[in-house]
């Protein structure tokens, strides 16, 4: 199986594992799919520690702070008021709380650059399954289930709104997404073989960007931890140079050692002859 690392920036990469027999629009699609995933993952880690923290989101005409209130806040038995004044403040009870953000966290574990690294390659089943784990945990927390409204609820059904936020550029559309290798487009209805050969245990970097952008910037020729250490190794020649540079006196010529009539002193036994005063 070849290995594709798809990098679309430091922060936003991971491997995936496909055959070069795969057609080019097929593994763009399947990309898509699990870079949007990774992308679900980092929202509901952001919006579910909120909704541990604070309760469910309120309604939009009905947002503000509670201070500020002018009817009477329903207050829970774990109420903590959100200053941002977006969620009820009716938390869920601490214990539960912590049971969701450890699921969150593994969540963002599971979707993590680190991944990288550790040179393992990311799947739609497994990233699909950490979700599964978040929806579990926002059942135990919430049993009466989150209002519709609720960004938590609707990053879990995949019915997000993005337009106009933040996130907005995170999630791509197949329909709309070129492939990369080596500074060169991956022409839909061919094969991976023709633009990456025949050899199913090469890998190699791609990167996804939207059609009509142009080609995305190319690789640096070295790594963030290999210009750090050429960096370092050329500042320390630098200061060694330095050094050298502040030895070039002729100081030492009036030294014993640099005498040059030492040798025909010592032969003639006048080298510490002292002359009285």
């Amino acid at each position: 199986m070849v290995m594709l690392h798809m990098k679309r920036s430091e922060a936003e990469q991971f491997l995936f594992e496909t055959t070069v027999e795969a057609g080019v629009q097929e593994t763009v699609a399947e990309l898509v799919e699990v870079n949007n995933l990774r992308q679900r993952i980092a929202r509901l880690k952001l919006e579910g520690e909120e909704l541990a923290k604070y309760g469910p989101t309120k309604p939009l005409d009905k947002q503000g702070i509670d201070s500020y209130a002018e009817e009477p806040v329903e207050k829970g038995p774990h109420y903590n008021m959100d200053p941002t004044g977006r969620r009820t403040g009716n938390a869920c009870s601490s214990q539960v709380a912590q049971v969701l953000m450890r699921t969150l966290e593994e969540g963002v574990a599971a979707a993590s650059k680190d991944q990288v690294e550790r040179r393992v390659p990311l799947t739609k089943h497994r990233l699909s399954e950490a979700i599964d784990n978040i929806r579990g945990a926002v059942m135990i927390c919430y049993p009466m289930g989150l209002p519709e409204w609720d960004f938590v609820r609707q990053a879990l059904e995949a019915n997000e709104d993005l337009a106009g936020t933040s996130y907005g550029a995170d999630d791509m559309d197949a329909d709309t997404t070129s492939l990369w290798f080596a500074g060169k487009q991956m022409i839909a209805g061919k094969k991976l073989s023709e633009f990456l050969g025949r050899n199913e245990k090469s890998k190699v970097v791609v990167k996804l960007t939207r059609k009509g952008q142009g080609a995305p910037a190319r690789e640096p020729p070295v790594d963030a931890e290999t210009q750090k250490a050429m960096m370092a190794m050329y500042y320390k020649k630098q200061e060694e140079q330095k050094k050298l540079a502040e030895d070039e006196d002729d100081t030492y010529t009036s030294a014993a050692w640099a005498n040059p009539k030492t040798l025909k002193a010592a032969f003639s036994g006048m080298q510490n002859v002292k002359f009285p005063r």
